[in-house]
C-alpha cells in the first residue's frame, strides 16, 4: 500500500492560516483519513448476484 503524503505547501498553508498546532493537527488528521480510505479501498470486494437477473425475487410481503 502506498503512503499518501500531503505536500509541504499544503502543510505550510494550513499552519499559516490555522496556526502551527492546529495546522499540524489538521494535516495529520487528513493524512490518517487518506490512509484509512486507501486501506478500505484495498479491502473492498465485488458483489456477485446469486440469483440470475432474469428472475424476479418476490419477498414474503409481496406474495401475500
Amino acid at each position: 500500500m502506498q503512503d499518501i503524503q500531503l505536500s509541504p505547501q499544503i502543510r505550510k498553508a494550513l499552519c499559516v492560516h490555522l496556526g502551527e498546532d492546529a495546522g499540524t493537527e489538521v494535516a495529520n488528521l487528513l493524512q490518517r483519513l487518506a490512509s484509512r480510505i486507501e486501506e478500505l479501498d484495498q479491502g473492498k470486494v465485488d458483489v456477485i448476484p446469486i440469483v440470475p437477473t432474469s428472475h424476479r425475487v418476490v419477498s414474503p410481503r409481496e406474495a401475500a
